[in-house]
């Protein structure tokens, strides 16, 4: 079965260094004076696969912005420089989702595809975020057995209970403050945020541009409330709720309603008689999909099936992760459909998808409960959450009530005092917003309180189509067009549009495009 990154799944979100303590905490880099970064060493990329011309580099950055000249920690950038220099117009970011993408392989998946339909207008950079790939990570020592997805995802018993997930949220905070140390507990988006400013004074830009997706669009938002100033073309595709007394744990609530506004599209494809063709029809009409989906689920949490991976069975909630997994894109449609066909042999053995199958390494896992648990207090009471699981489960039997569950945030130790912050209308009108009317992981409804809260700041562009991500990602030629438009000319919609075909051209009342406020 086709996988998607795992840890761009965990709020519906690769570390590779070892993890960096307190105790013991030598700096990888040295340290730049206060509000002068040192300058960028530029080199050609190690890592295989990413466009020709791509290049990286270390940029040191405080542990602890408190403390500017205290200890200094390495955040790995990259960059792609415009292939039409008489065109270019300035550096655009490209932010990754998660907690713990990396804009480092973002910018290497993305790159091209970027510098083609922007002809050239921007050098483009990426950035992993401290904890996250090729910048200094930190550990908490988990288990193998409390980093699978679907042990991070906190999926009830079968029955509801959630006593296990209980008691793995207190061990993994536990294990995360006993061994995380000052890198973990600087992991977060405000820490992402200061980054990003030094890295565009590494950079010699008086403005950056960006183009933020899922978690990036928070990410984005709060950069731009809190440097407007530095800001040229905004660009935020598939936006949460920014509600500063939630953020993370809103995004994962809202996931339960998100799946049932996504799943009639799987229905709709699994009852398709063109699935005859490749032998993935699942039922004869769409309505009779989900009662599938869900009686084989229960069978499966009674009695979990042997599959190809050794001593990993597939579970009923094994099985409803996947499906999560599979909402995000079209494509993973039939992989899915074929995981239900195995499931319902009883001759076959089920090939788990890759992201399911084993553990994500200590630092990935850390990385993202680090951010988190950092950004945002978790209430900690164990009956409101039982209560809410239940309530949940009965409500949205396709998500068993995991996404009201607890977590390892609701026990998080000597996490700094969160003040998340409040996005406004504040700032110059150069935020165009970019949103797939059924998204399983930040849906539309979410969507709307970000577009709410930036006012006039920003115009939304909402898409009749379903999966997460929608920006050079779903084929959807309106969406495309106008983000396209708006990073190359400034010209963004008058007003909010909505393309009801993925062909056609965006349409409101009174629509006309105009020039935004940012120059260069």
């Amino acid at each position: 079965m086709t996988s998607y990154p795992r840890r761009a799944l965990l709020l519906g979100l690769s570390a590779t260094a070892v993890a960096a303590t307190l105790t013991g905490f030598a700096p990888p880099a040295p340290a730049a004076p206060a509000g002068a970064p040192a300058p960028l060493a530029w080199r050609p990329c190690a890592r295989p696969g990413g466009p020709a011309g791509q290049e990286c580099a270390d940029l040191a950055v405080p542990v602890d912005y408190r403390h500017p000249d205290g200890p200094q920690l390495t955040v790995a950038v990259s960059r792609l420089r415009s292939d039409r220099p008489a065109a270019r117009r300035g550096t655009l970011l490209l932010i990754p989702g998660g907690p713990g993408g990396s804009g480092v392989q973002r910018l290497a998946q993305k790159g091209e595809a970027l510098r083609k339909a922007t002809g050239g207008a921007y050098d483009l950079v990426g950035l992993d975020p401290r904890g996250v790939g090729g910048s200094t990570t930190a550990g908490c020592g988990l288990a193998p057995a409390d980093r699978y997805l679907v042990s991070l995802r906190s999926w009830p018993s079968p029955d509801g209970a959630i006593t296990d997930n209980v008691a793995r949220a207190r061990r993994v905070a536990d294990a995360c403050h006993r061994h995380g140390g000052a890198v973990l507990r600087s992991i977060s988006t405000a820490s992402e945020v200061r980054d990003i400013d030094r890295f565009r004074q590494a950079l010699g830009e008086r403005k950056l541009s960006a183009w933020g997706v899922s978690y990036g669009t928070y990410v984005g938002a709060v950069y731009a409330q809190k440097y407007p100033q530095h800001t040229g073309r905004w660009v935020l595709d598939s936006s949460g709720d920014p509600d500063p007394a939630r953020v993370e744990r809103g995004w994962l609530a809202n996931m339960s309603a998100a799946a049932d506004d996504r799943f009639p599209d799987f229905a709709a494809w699994a009852a398709d008689p063109a699935r005859d063709k490749d032998g993935l029809r699942l039922a004869a009409r769409p309505e009779d999909v989900r009662p599938l989906f869900l009686a084989l689920a229960a069978k499966l949490d009674r009695a979990p099936k042997e599959s190809t991976t050794a001593s990993v069975p597939l579970t009923g909630n094994m099985l409803r992760q996947a499906l999560q997994n599979a909402l995000y894109s079209d494509a993973f449609f039939a992989p899915l459909a074929r995981l239900v066909q195995q499931a319902q042999d009883p001759a076959a053995r089920p090939e788990l998808p890759a992201d399911l199958a084993g553990p994500l390494p200590d630092t990935d896992a850390t990385a993202i409960m680090a951010t988190l648990c950092n950004d945002v207090r978790w209430p900690a009471s164990v009956p409101a959450h039982r209560r809410a699981v239940a309530a949940d489960r009965a409500r949205h039997p396709l998500t068993a009530g995991m996404p009201a569950n607890i977590t390892p945030c609701s026990f998080w130790k000597d996490a700094p005092d969160p003040r998340p912050t409040r996005i406004t209308g504040d700032g110059p009108s150069n935020i165009l917003m970019l949103q797939n009317l059924r998204d399983p992981s930040t849906p539309y409804f979410g969507a709307l309180k970000m577009r709410q809260a930036l006012g006039d700041r920003a115009r939304l562009v909402t898409l009749d189509h379903g999966g997460h991500g929608a920006y050079l990602a779903n084929g959807t030629a309106c969406g495309d067009r106008t983000v396209t438009t708006f990073l190359t000319t400034g010209r963004r919609p008058a007003h909010d549009v909505r393309c009801a075909d993925p062909a056609a051209a965006p349409q409101a009342a009174g629509t006309g495009l105009r020039e935004n406020s940012p120059g260069r």
